[in-house]
């Protein structure tokens, strides 16, 4: 299994899809963790005699409306995405994944009525519902997570259903019932192994919407909110200021939309290296 994974991970990095992927990650990364040490300011500090200041040597990404410097807080916002990012995937993978598992396995009445539950969240558009969810929880760095992760549940769920379903019909599964092995020790040894790679690229994939997600519901002030920098509440606030200052807005745009698409290339190019027959569909070589 350790020997699999190795050779996945180098063919990710041997593809162009993939080296592009993991080196805006390794960007989006590297400023969320040790950015700031690279900037003297503060995320919150202002300079009322540096308003609206154009990119320079002192303000690498110049200024905003309140003198603060766009460069620092383009940093720290990127902190605040990927944790609101990773962390509500985590959330959607830690209850929608076992849902999904169970009703999958187990089928009856536990498939049919969870089933439909979750049909009911996907009756609605993400963004829509995750507006109505922040709406009713209010605005803050918690509730997002909690709003992102519940729109983003149901895909987890009916995606480890599907591959359970797939799972339990094997030979392996029913060999491991007919020596009298459990069903946690049946899902925790032989379905989940298996079942893990899938999550893993999905997970990639969601995350980048998550990050989208989280910048919309800040531009409309349903998410973080100030002082606290974030790329989407950046861009609402250089709005105002596009003719003037469209680095305000243009900065945080391009930070988004480097980490969406790290995350989109990653997933892609995991998919193509955790599933041998697909590559051989495109032609690659088994």
């Amino acid at each position: 299994m350790r020997t699999r994974r190795r050779a996945a991970l180098r063919r990710l990095a041997a593809t162009p899809r993939g080296a592009i992927g993991v080196a805006f990650l390794a960007a989006a990364l590297f400023a969320a963790s040790v950015g700031q040490s690279l900037t003297p300011y503060g995320a919150t500090s202002q300079n009322l005699d540096e308003i609206l200041a154009p990119p320079t040597g002192a303000h690498w990404f110049g200024t905003d409306d309140l003198g603060r410097d766009v460069f620092t807080r383009t940093v720290f916002g990127a902190r605040t995405s990927l944790l609101v990012g990773v962390g509500s995937v985590g959330v959607a993978v830690a209850v929608g994944a076992p849902i999904g598992m169970a009703a999958g396995y187990y089928r009856g009445a536990l498939d049919e009525v969870s089933m439909r539950i979750l049909d009911g969240f996907l009756a609605f558009p993400a963004l829509i519902l995750a507006i109505a969810i922040s709406a009713a929880l209010g605005p803050g760095p918690g509730n997002v997570v909690v709003a992102i992760g519940t729109v983003t549940l149901p895909v987890f769920a009916r995606l480890a259903r599907g591959q359970v379903l797939a799972l339990r019909e094997q030979d392996m599964v029913a060999a491991a019932r007919a020596v009298g092995l459990r069903d946690g020790r049946i899902l925790s040894r032989y379905i989940l192994p298996n079942v893990a790679s899938v999550l893993v690229i999905q997970g990639a994939l969601s995350t980048g919407l998550a990050i989208l997600t989280e910048a919309g519901l800040s531009f409309l002030g349903l998410g973080i909110q100030p002082p606290i920098p974030s790329w989407g509440s950046m861009i609402e606030v250089g709005r105002g200021y596009l003719e003037r200052a469209p680095w305000m807005s243009i900065f945080p745009g391009i930070a988004i939309l480097v980490t969406v698409f790290g995350f989109n290339f990653t997933a892609d190019s995991l998919l193509d290296a955790l599933d041998p027959r697909l590559r051989r569909g495109r032609g690659a070589e088994p």
